[in-house]
């Protein structure tokens, strides 16, 4: 068991100290968000989008020549996109039932005719 002693603190102490933690995430936050946007187009080697994707070299050779995957070529190199593999992969997303329904509630509202139709 560990033993607790509770002393006070200064109120202007604490204040300072939150103050400080907090003002050095926020510096942390937005350089971050500097470093992040200097390069938003990340280019990939093959190698490297396979592993992104988490598939084999020979099987990213294959979805690029049948067009399944975008992707640039410069000379004899194939580079990839990493912004456009994520779009490919969100691409791929099953919707949830709670997806399909607010769709299909959506659809209904927007058409007058789809609520009196069923009555």
């Amino acid at each position: 068991m560990h033993n607790l002693v509770l002393s006070p603190i200064d109120p202007e102490k604490l204040i300072e100290s939150i103050s400080e933690r907090v003002t050095a995430k926020i510096l942390k936050a937005v350089n971050f968000e500097k470093n992040s946007g200097e390069n938003p187009e990340q280019v990939l080697t093959i190698q490297q989008a396979a592993e992104f994707l988490n598939l084999t070299v020979p099987t990213m050779y294959s979805k690029s020549s049948k067009g399944e995957l975008p992707v640039m070529k410069r000379g004899k190199r194939l580079y990839f996109s990493k912004q456009e593999l994520t779009k490919y992969l969100q691409a791929g997303r099953k919707q949830s039932f709670a997806d399909v329904e607010a769709e299909a509630d959506a659809y209904l509202s927007n058409n007058k005719l789809g609520l009196k139709h069923g009555k």
